[in-house]
């Protein structure tokens, strides 16, 4: 059975616009641009085949909480990222007002 989530502390330089990023183990897109890398299939575990770069999409409140919509340029795959506090708030707010619609 693979755990569905898998705490990876790495560093990198974001693919979309060049930020170096310093990882705590929960990162998982870029705070400056807010672009993700499909690069798991569950949290942390690094298996995803794709490699794609994920555009940010929308923002959605589940359960009080703020979340990124990513979805792949690759391949359309759509996952949902904590809103951190260092993110990027100017392209939070333009998210925002940007109606979005989860694929099933």
């Amino acid at each position: 059975m693979t755990k569905k989530f898998q705490r990876n502390i790495e560093n990198f330089t974001c693919e979309k616009c060049g930020q170096r990023v310093v990882g705590t183990g929960y990162t998982n897109h870029c705070p400056n641009c807010l672009w993700s890398k499909h690069v798991d299939v569950n949290p942390g575990d690094r298996v995803a085949d794709c490699n794609g770069l994920m555009e940010p999409i929308g923002l959605i409140i589940r359960r009080g909480k703020k979340l990124i919509v990513h979805r792949c340029l690759s391949c359309d795959y759509e996952k949902v990222n904590s809103v951190q506090q260092n993110d990027n708030q100017e392209l939070i707010i333009k998210l925002s007002a940007q109606p979005v619609t989860l694929k099933k």
